[in-house]
């Protein structure tokens, strides 16, 4: 267990991750802003994002568990593996985990005065929709928040008061963009970007940048959206998923389509 920042505060947001494998790590290094996280832009990088926030103070703890791969098909004594200390905070953040596990966790993270859990899908195999309704009535039972934004830069402010807070002070969830345009001849092009909340893994920043003198019209926009969306890349799995009948990966770029287009429209309408 990595303990990130012992000290509690009643003034910020606190949150612990709980996880396996790369995702939750690249959304820590987001919200840290680590300036060695993102690299897309290589020599090239302009620094858009470093100084501008971090959210070190807010996480408690990332816990790191085995890999489900590592782990028996079926867990008869999950607590067996669960971790040994939690520390208390207001929110969980899970991903990765082996199913049982996950099942496990909202019984541990109530014990120890977790007011919530995200459990983001970025794949559905690993939070399938009958493994989700199990995890959400458990919450339920001992009066946990929770969410399961599919894809996570779907999340947004709800009835949910500290997941909420999770979006409105990290600043964090369902892109949101300030979009100015200017005219090039005969073309209007965005002139800059403002990223004014970003996905969790960190993509809309580098999105943001590279709109810069890309066309307003249809065509070149969703080019250039797409390119970046990949590029960055998003770690949404391509699998076509059972429930939406389409990737997950898509998912995320129509999200971001949307948040651009929305943008530019307020831009317009000045």
């Amino acid at each position: 267990m990595l303990e990130l920042n012992s000290a509690s505060s009643e003034e910020v947001l606190t949150l612990v991750f709980i996880y396996s494998g790369e995702y939750a790590e690249r959304v820590i290094r987001n919200l840290i802003n680590d300036p060695s996280f993102c690299k897309p832009c290589g020599l090239y990088c302009d620094s858009c994002k470093y100084n501008v926030y971090s959210f070190v103070r807010n996480i408690r703890a990332a816990v790191e568990l085995p890999n489900p791969s590592e782990l028996p098909a079926f867990i008869d004594n999950p607590e067996k593996y669960m971790p040994k200390k939690i520390p208390k905070a207001d929110l969980c953040v899970a991903s990765g985990l082996h199913k049982d596990l996950l099942l496990e966790l909202p019984h541990s993270i109530q014990k120890v005065g977790i007011k919530g859990l995200i459990v983001p899908i970025e794949d559905f195999n690993e939070v399938p929709s009958g493994l989700r309704k199990q995890v959400e009535e458990r919450c339920q039972e001992l009066g946990l928040e929770n969410a399961f934004p599919k894809p996570f830069c779907s999340l947004e402010p709800a009835d949910k008061p500290t997941i909420s807070r999770f979006v409105n002070e990290l600043k964090v969830g369902r892109p949101s963009l300030e979009i100015s345009t200017v005219k090039r001849g005969k073309h209007e092009v965005i002139d800059s970007s403002i990223v004014r909340r970003s996905a969790p893994c960190g993509s809309t920043w580098y999105i943001a940048r590279k709109l810069a003198e890309v066309k307003t019209r249809k065509e070149p926009l969703y080019d250039a959206i797409a390119k970046a969306h990949h590029s960055y890349p998003c770690t949404a799995t391509m699998n076509v998923d059972p429930e939406a009948k389409e990737p997950i990966l898509h998912m995320g770029g129509y999200i971001i389509r949307e948040e651009v287009e929305k943008a530019l429209k307020q831009a317009q309408a000045l």
